[in-house]
């Protein structure tokens, strides 16, 4: 299991759009992914879940990967965090 901690730069939030495109990008791997924002934890792969959160900008979260592909995954959240001005 690995782990990253974010805070969210995006004045917006993680509002549907990068919310969207983090779904997107974490889906093709074969890990576990959840986003843990306060004491809530949902799966990173479901719009819906991670919508519900309601991040705001400023805010601190963590993404948690687990299983054969977890490194790659969190390579894969940098990449987008940072090419979408979401976070870092």
């Amino acid at each position: 299991m690995v782990e990253k901690t974010y805070t969210i730069t995006s004045n917006e939030g993680l509002h549907a759009r990068p919310s969207s495109q983090l779904v997107t990008a974490v889906s093709q791997f074969t890990a576990d992914v959840k986003l843990q924002y306060n004491d809530k934890k949902v799966n990173l792969k479901s719009i819906m879940g991670v919508m519900s959160l309601g991040i705001a900008s400023g805010s601190t979260v963590v993404v948690i990967a687990d299983g054969e592909d977890e490194d790659d995954v969190l390579l894969k959240v940098d990449q987008v965090m940072k090419s979408e001005g979401i976070g870092e």
